[in-house]
């Protein structure tokens, strides 16, 4: 053989040595890193487990906390706020009423005509409106003369199809998503303002009173007769149309929950007699706390870096407005440490609450062989014109789903938890002795979270059957209230209008 060949062998070797070197490497680093992949995610769900008797501890606490609440103002984390609603709809309601739902950078106006039991709601028409961003941070006058001026044009729109008895008042609902200490069906002082509002000089003010004034400014000659919040019109939305609606809770980007307590159930310190025995309560469940709910680093994290550490834990582990922060969270540690999507770590994964859960539920139903919703999904919220992610393996794909899974169950898990710890405080968890008849149940949710996360409201129904279980579970029904705030307000001012204390509804 000639030098030129052995040469040429030589260096043909040598090559081969050094790519099957690099291969080697490649897939040890490969390996490395989907050792450490699978070592978070397994982290993750350990810490993230919601057993059934982790579950049961978590309602046990709920219920603790409810009875405290209701004990002493202040004596809780729940505010356990007593609504003044002591007559819900029943079907009877005839007239027309009004509702305006103040709860973000949007608010409804609604006008319902209701032609009782036989004929229930005749006609309904909504109306949307937007408020300008610079009356989200001026002065009260100004924000509430938008909102009433909006409101006399809604009423000016009035077709023939609504009609109002000669010489009365139009009566409203008014919903308002925001802290107020309630002193009666149709007054409350505001705590604060949240959700990018800061209206000066309205911070311990009579919210109705504002918005009477406003009213009567615009000359419009329309009497507010009751005011919720949306879970509370939630609650009385489903109540109308089956009387056996106990309970009300909003999973939405936020969430609460209310429900109607017995009268004797209510401490005397409260200075209250409810007429009809009972009287709804705004749990305001948000703020639950207890050292049985299972969080982990990426919780602290994100409750360290909100607005308000320390405040709504529950409602950072279960609503929208956090699953797919969690997710973005463990994502960008997976970046970090297992290379989730490469050698570099994509730009926009740091930046909060880029992922938003919409995004992580279409993920998570992603039933595609390849998980294509998953990589488009990736590419969308990751890509720009400089830095991009890369096309995704199947692999990564597949961590990212898993990751999903864990977290939306886990917070399906824990609201079925707290529903159920409210039935445990009312009786309801359990089915009559000694063969009586056990009383029907229904659990009124509203909110987007629930409604379009399959996957998380399924869990949640299928967690509160295995709690109760068969037996008592059979009685319990958990069902949908769409758009329940809205129509509920105008249902509650019905329920409370000035003109049944004539024998009129």
């Amino acid at each position: 053989m000639g030098k030129v060949a052995v040469t040429t062998a030589v260096v043909g070797a040598a090559m081969a040595c050094a790519v099957a070197a690099l291969v080697v490497r490649h897939r040890m680093r490969s390996s490395g890193r989907c050792a450490r992949a699978a070592a978070l995610l397994k982290e993750l769900e350990e810490r993230c487990a919601t057993p059934l008797g982790k579950l049961r501890q978590v309602a046990d606490a709920m219920m603790v906390e409810m009875h405290a609440g209701l004990a002493s103002e202040g004596g809780s984390k729940l505010k356990m706020l007593i609504s003044y609603v002591d007559k819900l709809p029943t079907g009877d309601e005839t007239g027309l009423f009004y509702a305006l739902d103040l709860g973000g950078t949007n608010f409804r106006v609604l006008r319902v005509q209701l032609g009782g039991k036989e004929h229930r709601v005749v006609k309904k028409e909504p109306k949307e409106v937007s408020i300008p961003p610079h009356l989200m941070v001026g002065g009260s006058d100004e924000l509430f003369d938008f909102i009433a001026s909006a409101l006399a044009e809604f009423v000016a729109s009035e077709g023939e199809d609504f009609h109002i008895p000669v010489g009365r008042q139009r009566e409203l609902g008014f919903t308002f998503s925001f802290p107020v200490r309630q002193t009666s069906i149709a007054s409350g002082t505001l705590i604060k303002w949240t959700k990018g509002f800061n209206i000066e000089g309205t911070v311990g003010e009579d919210v109705v009173a504002e918005l009477t004034r406003a009213i009567e400014r615009q000359c419009l000659d329309m009497r507010v007769s009751a005011l919720v919040n949306d879970t509370i019109g939630t609650l009385a939305g489903a109540r109308y149309y089956d009387n056996d609606v106990i309970v009300g809770v909003i999973l939405g980007t936020g969430t609460n929950a209310a429900y109607v307590e017995r009268a004797h159930a209510i401490p005397k310190w409260h200075g209250l007699l409810p007429k009809s025995g009972e009287m709804v309560i705004n749990m305001e469940w948000g703020n639950f706390r207890s050292s049985h709910l299972p969080t982990t680093d990426y919780d602290q994290t994100l409750d360290t870096e909100s607005l308000n550490p320390g405040e709504q834990i529950f409602e950072k582990l279960i609503s929208g407005m956090y699953l797919g922060e969690i997710l973005r969270n463990v994502l960008l540690r997976l970046a970090n440490e297992a290379a989730l999507f490469g050698d570099s770590v994509p730009p926009k994964l740091e930046t909060p609450f880029i992922l938003r859960t919409p995004v992580m539920s279409a993920m998570h139903h992603d039933n595609s062989p390849d998980l294509k919703v998953v990589g488009t999904k990736l590419k969308e919220l990751f890509g720009g014109m400089i830095t991009f992610i890369p096309n995704t393996s199947l692999k990564t794909r597949k961590v990212v789903v898993q990751a999903c899974d864990i977290i939306a169950k886990r917070g399906a898990r824990l609201a079925a938890a707290g529903i159920v710890g409210i039935l445990k405080k009312i009786g309801r968890d359990s089915a009559a002795k000694d063969g009586g008849d056990t009383p029907r149940t229904v659990v009124a949710i509203d909110g987007g979270l629930y409604e379009h996360y399959n996957i998380f409201s399924e869990c949640l129904r299928s967690t509160v059957k295995e709690m109760l279980g068969e037996e008592a579970s059979a009685s319990v029904v958990i069902k949908l209230a769409n758009d329940g705030s809205s129509i509920g307000a105008a249902l509650l001012a019905a329920s409370h209008s000035q003109y049944l204390d004539v024998g009129e509804s």
